[in-house]
């Protein structure tokens, strides 16, 4: 992707602790990522307007359902990552085994 210089006017404060965090020549990175998650954000505001126009709005009922879902799916995923490392460690540690048996 092309790319162009701007310049910006931001807070001091802000702008250096977004450096001091990214390091040297990481901030147009996060500034281009920061405004491309907005914009995403706006797009999915936007979606939201038109499907509840389309279909009304969503209940308390669809909310609760789709948090319970969405509880679900995190905790699937941590099970399924802790999994993940305890199969990594016992195979570090068969890994490590036979050189421990050869040093002895």
């Amino acid at each position: 992707m092309a790319t162009k210089k701007y310049t910006v006017t931001l807070p001091e404060e802000l702008a250096e602790a977004i450096r001091a965090e990214v390091g040297h020549g990481g901030f147009s990175r996060y500034v281009t990522q920061a405004i491309e998650r907005r914009r995403e954000q706006e797009r999915l505001g936007e979606l939201v307007d038109w499907l509840e126009t389309e279909y009304g709005p969503v209940t308390e009922e669809e909310l609760a359902a789709a948090e319970a879902e969405r509880r679900q799916i995190e905790h699937a995923h941590a099970e399924r990552v802790r999994a993940e490392r305890v199969t990594e460690q016992q195979e570090v540690g068969q890994a490590k085994a036979p050189q421990e048996r050869d040093v002895a």
